[in-house]
């Protein structure tokens, strides 16, 4: 099988990453994707993150109406900080038939040399790149065998503005999904600096 891991601190989910995941699907990719709730982003301050627990649930309620697309928590088990090499290969070990392909925006490509053993990823796992407005996607030739272009819509959209609108006592309805939203408003995430 074929599956995809969408890697992300999903803080929280919004309509951009379901829009994706539904695209990269409807368009024969992959057989699965799995999205890959992150407990913690090297790369990223954590000062604004909401709990591992609300992050998942709100990513298992976009996840359970997109065919073929799961939300995994398979980091949360992992050494923390947690990089994409070291869970790839722990999936690959868990899933040694399938093969596994690792999905980034075009914003992660333009900083790929700064991510732990991209090289690896690469020559053992593949990518699968979504545009980003302002990026542009340039593949080298050697890598073209390994390393794809999704011709998907481009989503402006991201989980800071949310959580900037939410923090404003602004709603982010449409931003993210209804139940989302309800969710989020039901706890109280992003409002006020209460996590």
């Amino acid at each position: 099988m074929r599956i995809g891991v969408y890697g992300g601190s999903f803080n929280p989910i919004h309509t951009g990453h379901a829009i994706i995941a539904s695209h990269i699907m409807q368009q024969g990719y992959l057989d699965q994707l799995w999205l890959m709730v992150s407990p913690q982003n090297p790369l990223k301050q954590a000062h604004d993150m909401a709990a591992d627990v609300h992050r998942l649930r709100m990513t298992e309620m976009v996840t359970r109406h997109l065919p073929g697309v799961e939300t995994s928590a398979f980091e949360f088990q992992m050494p923390r900080p947690s990089y994409t090499i070291d869970t790839l290969n722990a999936l690959q070990q868990k899933f040694p038939d399938d093969e596994l392909l690792l999905v980034i925006g075009a914003d992660n490509w333009a900083e790929w040399s700064r991510w732990r053993a991209h090289d690896e990823i690469v020559e053992h796992f593949g990518l699968l790149i979504y545009p980003r407005l302002g990026y542009e996607v340039v593949i080298p030739p050697e890598l073209s065998e390994r390393v794809t272009l999704v011709q998907a819509p481009v989503i402006e959209i991201s989980s800071t503005r949310v959580r900037q609108l939410l923090a404003q006592g602004k709603s982010a309805r449409f931003y993210v999904p209804d139940e989302v939203e309800q969710y989020i408003n039901r706890h109280h995430l992003y409002q006020n600096n209460d996590k």
